[in-house]
């Protein structure tokens, strides 16, 4: 197993970031540590800074300094800034968490005197270093130079980091008939009726899961999506087989505010619940890739985009706001790449 590990300051707390080779089995080794955590925002799995975990990585105990009171305000200020601009509460999360690693690593340093250079110091230091994504370096690029320009009323020119190439990666796309062994192999009602919600809608997880009974709208066979992705409303046809299973879930769960609630009335479902609930269903199949919710959203943009739907339709049902992001759903319909025949096929090979 090739490992390395390191003491990390996450949500204030000390705590021991694991960096290991990404496969199933090690991964799986990890999640059976006590008191281990996934971080999002870094993309690494992390234990409680403790004596035995320290031992067992081989880490030398020189505590780390904790962030001071007048920095912990100005991150507070930073984030009370954030909510008054609207921004979404995952935005926030990620860009104070990315605030936080970034003044923590200059924990010696007066913030007054944290320039350019140290910016650039900190991208080669720490987030490349560490290997981070090149979508967490950009969120803190943008998380620094936002807090200076706000909260301490100075322009940092993050001009002078290097920011990654966008990476251009296709969507991960599942069959009808992947999709149709998934959803055959739910037996509880309300597990099916949300994986098919989102597939036959093509809604993000956080749409489903922020849907509210009267967003449905039964009579014009239409779903209501509010405020979703850029703080935009939109609308989405609803088909009379999904009305139908929503309809008999109805019957069954009476949901009182979410169209979705979790186990206690009232809340709405848990992410990480309807997450394990499509891991679960995958399970039970012969399908054997790391599918996600969000391979069901592209899954449903691909497969109506094959079914002759125009592109302009598609970017609104998807909510998206470039048309430059739903074209990349033409990279991968085999529609038309089905149809090309190989000059393989005329040679006379015995």
């Amino acid at each position: 197993m090739k490992w390395k590990a390191e003491i990390i300051v996450h949500k204030n707390e000390n705590r021991i970031a694991i960096y290991f080779d990404n496969t199933p089995a090690l991964n799986q080794r990890i999640k059976q540590l006590e008191g281990v955590k996934w971080s999002q925002t870094l993309k690494v799995w992390h234990v409680p800074d403790n004596h035995g975990y320290r031992q067992k990585f081989k880490i030398e105990s020189t505590p780390l300094k904790m962030l001071s009171d007048d920095r912990l305000k100005r991150i507070m200020a930073f984030k009370h800034l954030l909510q008054s601009k609207r921004y979404s509460e995952s935005t926030i999360k990620t860009y104070a968490e990315a605030l936080k690693t970034f003044l923590h690593f200059f924990v010696e340093k007066p913030i007054e005197q944290i320039d350019n250079k140290d910016i650039i110091h900190f991208n080669n230091a720490y987030i490349l270093k560490n290997e981070l994504s090149a979508a967490y370096q950009n969120q803190v690029v943008n998380a620094i130079k936002l807090f200076f320009k706000t909260i301490e009323n100075r322009a940092m020119d993050v001009s002078l980091v290097h920011r990654p190439r966008r990476e251009h990666r296709l969507p991960n796309v599942l069959s009808k008939e992947e999709v149709k062994m998934i959803l055959e192999s739910l037996t509880n009602i309300k597990h099916k009726a949300m994986l098919s919600l989102i597939y036959s809608c093509g809604l993000r997880r956080s749409e489903l899961l922020n849907l509210r009974p009267q967003d449905i709208d039964s009579k014009r066979n239409l779903i209501l999506i509010r405020q979703a992705k850029g703080k935009k409303d939109r609308i989405v046809p609803l088909s009379e087989k999904i009305l139908i299973l929503l309809r008999n879930y109805y019957k069954t769960y009476q949901p009182i505010t979410w169209l979705f609630e979790g186990q206690i009335k009232d809340t709405p479902y848990d992410e990480r619940s309807l997450a394990s609930v499509l891991k679960r269903a995958v399970e039970k199949t012969t399908i054997n890739k790391p599918v996600t919710l969000h391979w069901l959203r592209h899954s449903y943009a691909t497969h109506i985009l094959e079914a002759g739907t125009d592109l302009r339709y598609i970017q609104e049902l998807l909510g998206h706001k470039s048309s430059k992001t739903t074209e990349i759903y033409t990279h991968v319909s085999t529609k038309n790449i089905q149809n090309i025949k190989s000059p393989f096929d005329d040679l006379d090979i015995q």
